[in-house]
């Protein structure tokens, strides 16, 4: 794709859920889910996005293309994701869909998109009523569970290719997974964003039948064409007051196409005009049949034109191709393409003007007053109108600062203009606090999120070949503020020795690490961390920049002494345990200091903080050896984590890493013993060890308990829809991998460790983060029974690997299964297994 043409004009931004989040929620308590619950989403008009199945739309947001289906017994279309909201589900919102993204193109001109319809009804109610039934401790009641594929089910394909960066052409295939024949109502559906309702001078955009399909008019985008087989069906994206409030409305509402079909209602326009349409369509097939339309979105009307697909086609597999290394075989390039499919799916437009979101729209009513002291208040300067990859565009339809970061390491593979972008706009002035902050996530803008960006900037650098400097001097310098920030508001007393609460690890305390009390104060081992992998990171950045700007020499020197600062503290306050060989966060009551012997994530991270500077560096950056040299000599209580010295055939290099040698091997004996964190599928969050052993320390009258599990959480901290307490994540596994690869650099063969603990089998550093790394990506790799441990369970994600060889890429993993938890689409930063298999070693 050498052509300079703007390809990603249009692409996958439609998220699948607008409803319940906090963008739409003009509520007085703030609880978004029932504010705007999955029952209105069908008839109440956005705000602020829209969402839709396999959904595409052009850049702002303007005219969206998605799909509506029926199966002739649903109560309405599926024309969205149906899932459970934050207070149904028994570990808070999930969706229970099966649906894959199976390929894309970086540059869009390639996407496909896989769902799975049952073809009796739709079993909403019993999914509600079952979850809610269930306790935290009881596992999710699923889709399959349900028995509704027993009748068999539509295997529904959307396929987009683009002719041009305007003109689209879409294939949808339907294969009957069933023993009879069977009957389903295919609707491509096309609408415009409503602005026109929340400002006055917004004019209204207008869809029009013509003879072969629909055209849709907007004085920004002009005219775009609709064209293929279906009964033209027009209405507006308006809400339907009337079944909503019972007050009067539109006489064609956003619903109106959806009465229409299902029980034949008046509510569409005969004079072939609206805001929303859909080409109504019926197909019939025999069992194992396949069914297969096509249409096109030009500007130009053209009829379908098939032969587009083989091309694009054909270019999607000579890109995985080219972009796959030699040594990756069949089963390790479809998690590759699959990963970096979902990756690309996850983009989406995010819309949220928060000062307007406090005060109000023109045209309707003021807010309630609790929302000036409520959600985001502190945030009124932000306003986004961009295009962010989310987390998982279901589950996390919202940016999460630390998410972005390692979205951001895997699209530098494949689109290092997009990772940049994504970096650089949450520093820009309109994102970033001005005090400092970068934003966390929507539901709350001023939590914290761990210091990962200056990691991630210097990883996407290196990744697009080291040469962008200027991206990476601009993202410094709004890093500087962060890190400003970070010193003023979560080193509480002045120590080097760092809070932050959760910490994007939700549950792995045994208490909301983000809610102690004012006279309770939590000195954290993974904060403490944190803020030095940021100085290391901060360091590296501006070493790289002073080999072209001299004067970063001084602000090198400021990271490498805050370093040692930090380093030494986490030393002098505590946080080692010398008897376990351990880090652990300490609680501060009165004068009472208690060490939260949990066995966690939590101490691990230490291992993180750790870069190597080589001797070649010290001498052509002669201002910043002189001040380091001077540093070592006065500041001799801070030289422990700095002082290590080796030489490596002709280059010395130093290592500067919060584990001194012999804490290193103590911590990695304990990364790599199964019976504690090592699981078959990598680095568990949680040792296993608390499986017999919880841990417990009384809090305010009550005992605060962490165990081993997992799976599912079994608390419902943090809303219980994501577990730190014993499942594998691959962002903090990928930083171990990373963090051991650093060391081995310095120490090299010198240094040999167990593996696994207690085996006798000894290796490199470096051959232990291979190990780690196989294990992760063994996650989707076929078994000797055939089955993908992430994928094992019997529903629709097994079947769909079974049948089709489609993978799904979960938030987390289960600890000693692998089974895939949590969001079932995290392609954010499960994505990182992407990153292993582009940039790991060969395996045996």
């Amino acid at each position: 794709m050498a052509d300079p043409k703007p390809w990603q004009r249009w692409g996958p931004y439609l998220a699948e859920r607008a409803w319940g989040t906090v963008r739409e929620d003009y509520s007085a308590d703030g609880d978004a889910w029932r504010y705007l619950p999955f029952d209105h989403a069908r008839s109440r008009a956005f705000r602020w996005n829209e969402d839709g199945l396999g959904g595409i739309c052009d850049l702002r947001q303007r005219l969206c293309l998605a799909w509506a289906f029926w199966n002739g017994s649903d109560p309405h279309l599926k024309d969205r994701m149906f899932g459970l909201d934050g207070h149904e589900g028994n570990h808070a919102e999930d969706a229970k869909e099966y649906w894959w993204y199976p390929d894309a193109l970086p540059s869009h001109a390639w996407l496909q998109f896989r769902y799975r319809y049952p073809v009796a009804g739709f079993p909403y109610d019993r999914l509600r009523e079952e979850n809610a039934a269930r306790t935290h401790r009881e596992p999710e009641f699923e889709l399959a569970e349900t028995g509704v594929f027993d009748h068999g089910w539509w295997d529904l394909t959307v396929t987009c290719a683009m002719h041009d960066p305007d003109d689209i052409g879409v294939r949808f295939t339907a294969t009957l997974a069933a023993d009879e024949p069977a009957t389903l109502h295919v609707l491509p559906t096309l609408w415009f964003r409503n602005t026109w309702s929340w400002d006055p001078d917004q004019p209204v955009p207008i869809l029009r039948r013509v003879d072969d399909g629909v055209d849709a008019h907007c004085h920004q985008l002009g005219t775009m064409r609709l064209r293929g087989p279906g009964e033209g069906l027009f209405c507006d994206n308006e809400t339907n007051t009337k079944r909503l409030f019972d007050a009067p409305g539109p006489a064609f509402p956003k619903d109106g196409i959806d009465d229409h079909v299902v029980g034949g209602s008046s509510t569409v326009n005969s004079d072939g005009t609206g805001t929303k349409a859909a080409l109504w369509n019926r197909i019939s097939a025999e069992p194992e049949a396949t069914v297969e339309l096509h249409w096109r979105l030009s500007p130009t009307g053209e009829p379908p034109d098939p032969a587009v697909f083989t091309l694009r086609r054909a270019e999607a597999d000579a890109y995985h191709r080219a972009l796959a290394p030699e040594h990756l075989d069949h089963d390790r390039r479809r998690i590759l393409r699959q990963a970096l499919a979902g990756l690309v799916w996850s983009k989406q437009f995010y819309h949220y003007d928060v000062e307007r979101w406090l005060d109000g729209d023109p045209t309707g009513p003021p807010p309630p007053p609790q929302r000036r002291s409520g959600r985001n208040h502190q945030w009124a300067h932000l306003n986004n109108a961009d295009i962010i990859a989310m987390p998982d565009i279901w589950e996390y339809p919202w940016y999460a600062v630390w998410d972005l970061a390692f979205h951001a390491v895997v699209f530098a593979h494949i689109d290092p203009g997009f990772a940049k972008h994504q970096l650089l706009l949450m520093c820009r002035e309109w994102y970033q606090h001005p005090n400092g902050q970068i934003p966390a996530y929507e539901w709350d803008f001023g939590d914290v999120n761990p210091p990962v960006h200056a990691w991630a900037a210097l990883r996407v650098f290196e990744i697009d070949g080291s040469r962008d400097f200027d991206f990476l001097e601009r993202v410094l310098h709004k890093l500087l503020l962060a890190f400003t920030w970070w010193v003023n508001r979560q080193d509480a007393e002045g120590n080097n020795v760092f809070e932050g609460g959760f910490l994007g690890m939700d549950n792995i305390g045994p208490f909301d690490r983000s809610a102690v009390s004012d006279d309770v104060r939590l000195e954290q081992a993974d904060g403490t961390a944190w803020m030095a992998m940021f100085c290391l990171d901060m360091l590296e950045i501006c070493l790289v920049l002073a080999d072209h700007d001299e004067t970063y020499q001084d602000l090198a020197t400021k990271f490498f002494e805050h370093f040692a600062y930090i380093a030494t503290a986490m030393e002098t306050h505590g946080l080692w345990s010398e008897e376990d060989g351990f880090y652990y966060d300490v609680l501060h009551t009165g004068s009472a200091r208690i060490p939260l012997r949990v066995r966690s994530m939590v101490g691990l991270l230490p291992l993180v903080a750790v870069t190597t500077l080589a001797q070649e560096t010290l001498d052509h950056l002669t201002d910043f050896a002189t001040r380091t040299d001077w540093f070592l000599r006065n500041k001799p209580r801070f030289r422990e984590p700095i002082e290590h010295v080796r030489l490596r055939g002709r280059r010395q290099l130093r290592l500067l890493s919060v584990l001194s040698p012999e804490r290193l091997q103590r911590v990695v004996a304990t990364i790599l013993d199964e019976g504690e964190f090592l699981s078959p599928f990598g680095i568990r969050s949680l040792s296993a060890r608390h499986r017999s052993r919880p841990f417990r320390v009384p809090i305010d009258g009550s005992v605060a308990e962490v165990g081993y599990e997992p799976g599912e959480s079994q608390s419902g901290l943090f809303g219980g829809n994501s577990n730190w307490r014993g499942p594998v994540w691959f962002p903090v596994n990928h930083l171990v991998i990373e963090a051991l690869r650093t060391h081995s650099d310095f120490f090299d063969q010198e240094l040999r460790v167990e593996c696994p603990t207690g085996s006798g089998h000894l290796v490199t550093l470096a051959e232990v983060a291979d190990e780690l790394s196989e294990r992760l990506i063994g996650l989707f790799l076929p078994a000797a029974d055939g089955t993908v441990p992430a994928l094992a369970a019997d529903d629709g994600y097994g079947e769909g690997w079974r049948r089709h060889g489609l993978l799904a890429f979960h938030e987390f993993f289960h600890g000693d299964t692998g089974a895939g938890l949590g969001a079932s689409h995290q392609t954010g930063w499960t994505a990182l297994v992407a990153d292993l298999l582009l940039r790991g070693t060969p395996h045996p």
